[in-house]
């Protein structure tokens, strides 16, 4: 059966999905420029313009399944002083940009959420979170009706980063996550690994294909998410 309100999260979805891609891959680039590589930066990557990151298929997952990836980053690690180390930080620099704009998005959610209650004398922000998911906004007056729709928006914004963030840490190629773990291997079993990496990629998305993984990366991502928000709770002015 048709759901306009799954409609309405989609379709305010959508810049949240281009804005956390772009913002992360830029984020790889920006990384590896500071560190003396100027690949990403002669290749017009050190931009927010989605169009220069964008992996269609991997928009098309974002949006649906809430992991995706974008169109990888050049780097050359032999500009680094300390490759591995350096590989290390540019790995990070992506899933790290995402968990900082989930912050942001969760301290402007209850922000938002404060202008709502003083309207509607909403309950609590928990009540308003999953009302957000399920209640559609048709039939609110106009300035209700704008403070929901951005609620939504900042909610899907924030979980978005933290899925994405999630999916890039797990380690395993080509994800940001394995050239973390790398660093922490020895040689020889690093070399082990990069020589079955195509055999590993395969079958990783064929687990995500089949969604063997949806549980772990969804009870992963909900986990980060409410730390996240209790992190923001903390700070006295949003204790309601």
């Amino acid at each position: 059966m048709f759901d306009p309100n799954q409609l309405v999260v989609i379709l305010l979805s959508i810049p949240g999905v281009f804005l956390a891609l772009s913002v992360h891959e830029c984020a790889h680039g920006y990384m590896s420029w500071r560190l003396g590589d100027p690949t990403a930066r002669n290749l017009g990557r050190l931009t927010l313009n989605p169009i220069k990151h964008i992996d269609p298929i991997g928009l098309i997952c974002m949006i649906l399944f809430r992991f995706g990836w974008a169109k990888p980053v050049p780097i050359n690690a032999r500009y680094y002083k300390k490759p591995r180390r350096d590989m290390v930080l540019v790995a990070a620099a992506g899933p790290v940009s995402n968990l900082l704009m989930s912050l942001v998005a969760v301290v402007m959610l209850h922000l938002v959420y404060l202008l709502y209650s003083l309207k509607t004398g909403a309950a609590s922000f928990y009540m308003l979170w999953y009302g957000a998911m399920t209640v559609t906004p048709f039939d609110m007056d106009g300035v209700t009706k704008f403070v929901f729709l951005l609620f939504i928006f900042l909610q899907q914004f924030a979980m978005l980063n933290v899925s994405l963030a999630v999916f890039n840490l797990i380690p395993i190629p080509p994800l940001d996550g394995s050239k973390i773990i790398y660093m922490f291997l020895p040689t020889k079993a690093y070399f082990s690994i990069v020589r079955y990496e195509n055999v590993i990629r395969i079958v990783f998305f064929a687990l995500l294909f089949f969604g063997a993984l949806d549980g772990f990366l969804g009870d992963a991502s909900i986990w980060l998410l409410n730390k996240i928000i209790y992190l923001v709770e903390l700070l006295p002015f949003f204790r309601f």
